[in-house]
């Protein structure tokens, strides 16, 4: 499922920055020269742009509802669950120091150094 949704995200997304790309800017961008050609002259004008401007806001919707869907899926995963090496690593090195700063018997705690202060 995460797979799925991943690379539909992905195929989104590149037709979204190609639409992006096609739209009329400031600088005549680049809608005016190619537009007419892919499509044979049937999207010039007013109405290339309003193809565009529903094409783009129709793939900001899906994008946005993928990217929602990935997070829910991802956080519902067996992986999430599991955590990382390196955080249960740190939670490890954590314990350990913090039973090493303990007293025990009467022993004096280690010494902890300090961290230097930068100028």
């Amino acid at each position: 499922m995460f797979t799925l949704l991943l690379v539909l995200l992905i195929i989104v997304s590149v037709l979204m920055i190609g639409l992006i790309l096609l739209q009329k800017s400031e600088g005549s961008g680049m809608s005016g020269s190619s537009a007419a050609s892919m499509f044979g002259g049937a999207l010039t004008g007013a109405a290339a742009g309003n193809f565009l401007t529903r094409a783009t806001a129709w793939l900001a919707t899906i994008f946005f509802i993928l990217c929602a869907l990935l997070a829910l899926v991802a956080s519902k995963s067996d992986m999430a669950k599991q955590g990382s090496e390196l955080r249960q690593e740190l939670v490890e090195q954590g314990d350990a120091t913090a039973q090493s700063v303990l007293p025990t018997d009467g022993v004096e705690p280690e010494s902890i150094p300090s961290i230097p202060e930068t100028k």
